[in-house]
Parts: structure tokens; sequence; C-alpha cells
């Protein structure tokens, strides 16, 4: 058994410490969406969507979707983090 485990992983030391440092990472498109989606645009773009999805949840049937309300938001912030995402990123 401890064969098999230092061949799989052929000696080198267990990939804990690297997972670790990749926690610690924080993905600046992630930051900056969530700036971007507080903007009041965004929170107006977002309330329409909220309401659509109350207004379609609370009907048995219906051909609605809320996919115009969802583009409009995606938009919305996806505009607003093409200006701010290359000042973050060097």
């Amino acid at each position: 058994m401890v064969f098999e485990e230092k061949m799989i992983t052929n000696g080198e030391p267990e990939e804990e410490e690297e997972e670790e440092e990749e926690e610690d990472m924080v993905d600046p498109l992630e930051t900056v969406r969530q700036k971007c989606a507080e903007t009041e645009h965004c929170v107006h773009t977002r309330e329409r969507l909220e309401h659509c999805e109350t207004r379609v949840g609370s009907r048995s049937s219906t051909l609605e979707d809320c996919t115009e309300e969802l583009f409009d938001f995606l938009h919305a912030r996806d505009h607003c983090v093409s200006s701010k995402l290359f000042h973050s990123v060097k």
C-alpha cells in the first residue's frame, strides 16, 4: 500500500500547500463584477429581474420568461465591468 502511494505521488510532496495558495487568490473579474452589481443602474435592472422572476414564479402556467430582464442586467453589469477591469489588472 505504501509503495502504491509513492507511485501515485512520484515521491513529490502532496499538493495541499498549492491548494491553500490558490484559495488565497481572488479573481479580479469577480471583484469588479460585485462592485458593478452594486451601482445604481445595475441595482435597478436587477430589481426588474427579481420582480419578473417573482411574477413568473407566482403563476402556475405561463409562456413568459425573464430572458429580456436577465440580458438587461448582464449587459449593464458587463458594460460597467468593461470600463473598470483593466484598471485593476497590471
